[in-house]
Order: C-alpha cells, then sequence, then structure tokens
C-alpha cells in the first residue's frame, strides 16, 4: 500500500488525471460542434440531413440482404480530429513553443552578459571539488592540531 501511496500522490499521476478530464471535457464540446455544426452543414451538400447519413454506400450481402458502408460517418469523425488537433496545436503547442522560444534567448543574454542562474546546483563534479577542498582543510587543521606520537589533542573552547 506504501508504494501505491506514493505512486498516487507523485505530481504528475495528478497532472495527468487532470488533464484527461480536461480532454473529456473538451472533446464533448468538440463532439457537438461537429454534430450539431459540421456534419448537418456538410452533409446538405450531399442532400441528407447530416454527414452521417450521406455518402452511404448499400452492398449485397452473402445471405441475399444488404448492408450499408456509412463513408460519411468516418468524414466526419476525421473533421473532429482535424479539430482536435488544430485547436491544441493553436492553443498548446505554439505557445509553449514561443514560450521556450523567448525562455531560451533570455537565458542566452544571461550566459552572454556572465550572469550565472542563482537557482543553478552545482554539478556533481563541483560538489566532489568542494568536498576535496574540505577534507585537505580538515587534514591541515587536524594535523596541527596534533602531538607527534599522532595523538590529537583535546580542543577547549
Amino acid at each position: 500500500m506504501k508504494g501505491f501511496k506514493e505512486f498516487i500522490l507523485r505530481g504528475n499521476v495528478i497532472d495527468l488525471a487532470v488533464a484527461v478530464v480536461i480532454g473529456a471535457a473538451f472533446t464533448a464540446i468538440v463532439t457537438s460542434i461537429v454534430n450539431g455544426v459540421f456534419n448537418p452543414a456538410i452533409g446538405a451538400l450531399f442532400r441528407a440531413e447530416s454527414l452521417n447519413d450521406a455518402l452511404d454506400v448499400v452492398i449485397p450481402t452473402t445471405g441475399g440482404g444488404e448492408a450499408t458502408i456509412k463513408f460519411g460517418v468516418v468524414v466526419a469523425a476525421l473533421i473532429q480530429f482535424l479539430l482536435v488537433a488544430a485547436v491544441v496545436y493553436f492553443a498548446l503547442i505554439i505557445p509553449i513553443n514561443y514560450l521556450k522560444k523567448v525562455s531560451f534567448a533570455k537565458k542566452k543574454e544571461e550566459i552572454a552578459a556572465g550572469v550565472e542562474d542563482p537557482a543553478k546546483e552545482p554539478s556533481e563534479v563541483e560538489l566532489l571539488i568542494e568536498i576535496r577542498n574540505l577534507l585537505a582543510s580538515g587534514s591541515a587543521a587536524s594535523s596541527a592540531m596534533s602531538d607527534p606520537k599522532g595523538k590529537h589533542s583535546d580542543v577547549v573552547g
């Protein structure tokens, strides 16, 4: 249960859940626009009530009956997909790419001006060098306080 709790409480799981809920709501909006506006408008071009009823092809079956292939439904699904893709592209991708471009340009200007990022954490190598220097200075101080026999003297504060 502990592992499951950690998994659920991670930020990216909650972000993903929010994205799914918003995506489902957005899909409902696009579906209603496609079914209420585009399907009837395009269906009118084919003299049908909606696109779902247009472009029907009736074929005979082996049992002597008829089957209907509904190409209009496929075209309606394609239109819906293109609308969702267009909204995602124009409402999300373009603004995010613009923000990345501005951020990259700003960072490039800071580097050119010699301004170091104060929030930047030191690299692993920098940390190891700092630890080495601290150990070296600590051993020098330690050897200055030790007696010739190698025993450390007590430091009185």
